[in-house]
């Protein structure tokens, strides 16, 4: 199977039956990856264990089987879309990757994809694409968790070409969404922004603070769109905040309230890529591109649990 892709294995949540009280309590307990399994049903930093130390502190072993369940499925939030996809392909057993170039896309190309709805990444930092792209494009900046997000947001299919300042950015794009399936873009093209256009012109739209969300809020009323998922929103929101997580933007780009949108999240990553998803959409953003945690300090009402 492609590197990194694995189905997680479907075992019972509490394994008393599969952990016999017979075993000796200095018994060695081997590590494991699996989280639904009786040796890591709870996160530690040792390296191993005994069935003793297990039976004392391990909750798969000392709870009644349904309340562990209950309270592990509580904890757990969204998780990628891709993840459908994973007993597919490991179903159909391994398969070695094309990691060859993809085919090389000109200006006229890349605005073809654009208008037959493709997705055309530009992998850059979120500085450089703020300050110029192509109109239509997405930003998922290989410094952040380009492959998690692409492949949660992406309709499964979809053509995909990608933009890079250099051929090696591209190659290691190639190397991380092979990881989790996606084995072979569409097209690509390096360079500059300039050269992908062509001539068209680049779009771009404003970084900010939060510092600036709280003075901007002083002179005239603005969108604040918080992309972040629900459990992060629960522990803390700004007021009058709008939420939509980033991985249900590209279905509710309708409900996000006319006007300017500030968008951000925890640290301007995924605001980033909500702010080139609406942008594309035709609407006027700003980007937040700084930590959640400044934003009390900034002035801004947090309301919390």
């Amino acid at each position: 199977m492609p590197p990194g892709v694995y189905e997680p294995r479907r075992e019972p949540a509490s394994c008393s039956a599969s952990c016999p009280s017979t075993l000796r309590r200095s018994a060695i307990a081997a590590t494991s990856f699996t989280t639904a399994r009786c040796c890591s049903a709870t996160q530690s930093e040792a390296a191993a264990s005994t069935i003793g130390a297990e039976k004392r502190a391990n909750p798969a072993l000392r709870r009644p089987e349904q309340e562990f369940v209950h309270e592990l499925l509580a904890g757990l939030d969204a998780w990628p879309a891709y993840y459908a996809h994973m007993a597919p392909a490991n179903s159909a057993g391994p398969a070695a990757p094309d990691l060859s170039p993809p085919a090389r896309a000109d200006a006229d190309q890349l605005r073809k994809r654009l208008a037959d709805g493709e997705w055309v990444v530009d992998l850059r930092h979120r500085v450089a694409f703020a300050d110029g792209h192509v109109a239509g494009t997405l930003n998922f900046g290989l410094d952040g968790s380009f492959a998690t997000y692409l492949g949660w947001l992406i309709g499964w299919g979809t053509p995909l070409t990608l933009l890079a300042d250099t051929p090696g950015q591209v190659a290691e794009a190639q190397r991380e969404l092979v990881r989790i399936g996606i084995d072979r873009p569409a097209a690509h093209a390096t360079g500059a922004p300039a050269d992908w256009a062509a001539g068209s012109g680049l779009e771009s739209f404003p970084r900010a603070t939060f510092a600036d969300l709280a003075q901007v809020r002083h002179h005239r009323p603005v969108v604040v769109l918080d992309t972040r998922r629900r459990l992060e929103v629960a522990e803390g929101h700004l007021d009058g905040a709008v939420h939509v997580p980033l991985h249900e933007l590209p279905g509710r780009l309708a409900e996000v309230p006319d006007g300017e949108v500030w968008v951000h999240c925890a640290a301007g990553y995924r605001a980033s890529i909500a702010a080139s998803l609406l942008a594309a959409a035709g609407r006027r953003v700003v980007t937040i591109d700084d930590d959640f945690d400044h934003a009390t300090a900034a002035g801004l009402s947090v309301v919390r649990p």
